[in-house]
């Protein structure tokens, strides 16, 4: 070993490389120590727990108007002028259309004359018979003219009846040269202008008033999906729901403000869609909904007690269509589990069968683990504060190097 004394005539380069090797070969001595190694992935998971369960349906349809009038002339004549404003709203009863009158003013002052006429043979047939009866009494005439004095006051009443329907008809005649709205609505353009001649119920309609408040919604529906939910409520499955609101969801994905009300369902089927009807009132005091509009409707089917409802990325799919559900065993090991679902009700799967109430499906960390590995299941809800996105699954290789 060399001294002190020595060491210090040797260069100082030498004597720093012989302090490396030693410290190298020192460390070489020793054992080195072995990585840790990871622990199990983990997985967020959901605990089903039974809860009753609205069932929805969502089916087309279309808007039509609550009452609908196409106005038509019952007389003929000239449009001598238009009473409204196309577009404009309309009372029941409100004049529309004024037709020239002028001939049927002239049969209404003759069926008055004629009726004046009737009523003045009338008078003059009560006189005789009259004095017919009072001279009868004293034998100053036969029995057969005062029978003849009583037959021509029974004509005369009756004529005076038929002046009286005359005038009375002659009236309506009239009255229909002005023409009026039957109910109170919107009302469109005008098919005919002044002056065009009209006749007596036409076919084509001079304008259509249509009543947009309320409105109806007319809906289709398989008649295979009233036939399962029949069965379903015959068997218990599904209770029903009762006057449950309607509601609407306009072209644009937005919902209507209004929820409207099952007014009817037909009781046949369409032999060519193998469809029925449905048919729904539906408020719409500020006209948004218009006739002919294309809406769907959330109507609801019945109410499932104790369902069971699963988040959507915990179901898995196969090319062959069949689901499954990837669930954490009693022995903390996933598990396969086939599952049957029905229908989507929000972001989650309606389940029918393969999962039970405390199952525990892995919803987030899938494709870190396969069947039979185990896993550290930590519920979905304590992932996250209230209002926060709950945070992404630990990394395995990162949570081994921490350890």
């Amino acid at each position: 070993m060399l001294s002190i004394k020595t060491l210090s005539r040797l260069p100082a380069r030498t004597v720093l490389l012989g302090a490396v090797s030693l410290a190298v070969l020192s460390a070489c001595g020793k054992t080195q120590a072995p990585a840790p190694q990871p622990g199990p992935p983990e997985v967020n998971v959901v605990t089903l727990q039974q809860e009753r369960v609205s069932l929805t349906r969502e089916l087309p349809g279309r808007t039509n108007a609550f009452l609908l009038a196409e106005v038509r002339p019952q007389v003929s004549g000239i449009i001598k002028q238009r009473l409204f404003t196309e577009g404009g709203l309309v009372k029941a009863g409100q004049p529309l259309y004024q037709l020239d009158d002028a001939t049927y003013q002239a049969n209404t002052a003759s069926a008055r004359a004629n009726l004046a006429r009737a009523q003045a043979t009338l008078k003059s047939a009560d006189l005789n018979a009259q004095r017919s009866a009072e001279l009868i009494k004293i034998d100053a005439i036969s029995k057969q003219d005062n029978e003849n004095s009583a037959a021509a006051l029974a004509q005369a009443k009756a004529d005076v009846a038929a002046a009286e329907a005359a005038v009375q008809s002659s009236h309506v005649t009239l009255a229909y040269a002005r023409i009026t709205s039957p109910i109170t609505g919107r009302i469109g353009k005008s098919s005919v202008t002044q002056g065009a001649l009209v006749t007596a119920n036409q076919t084509a309609p001079l304008a259509t008033v249509q009543q947009l408040d309320p409105v109806y919604v007319d809906l289709t529906q398989s008649a295979s999906e009233l036939l399962q939910l029949r069965k379903d409520l015959a068997a218990g499955k599904l209770a029903r729901s009762g006057d449950v609101p309607v509601q609407i969801v306009l072209d644009d994905g937005s919902r209507y403000q209004h929820d409207g009300k099952l007014a009817f369902t037909d009781v046949s089927v369409d032999p060519g869609t193998g469809s029925y009807s449905l048919r729904v009132t539906v408020p719409n005091p500020d006209n948004i909904l218009m006739p002919g509009m294309y809406v769907r409707a959330v109507v609801g089917s019945g109410v499932r007690e104790n369902a069971l409802l699963v988040p959507q990325q915990g179901i898995a799919r196969d090319p062959r269509g069949n689901t499954t559900a990837m669930v954490v065993g009693k022995d903390g090991k996933a598990e396969v589990h086939p599952v049957k679902v029905s229908r989507a009700i929000a972001d989650k799967w309606l389940v029918e069968e393969g999962l039970a109430a405390g199952d525990r499906v892995i919803v987030a960390g899938l494709q870190k683990i396969k069947p039979g590995v185990p896993v550290k299941a930590v519920e979905a809800a304590a992932t996250a504060a209230p209002g926060k996105p709950a945070a992404p699954a630990a990394n395995p290789a990162a949570a081994g190097a921490k350890q």
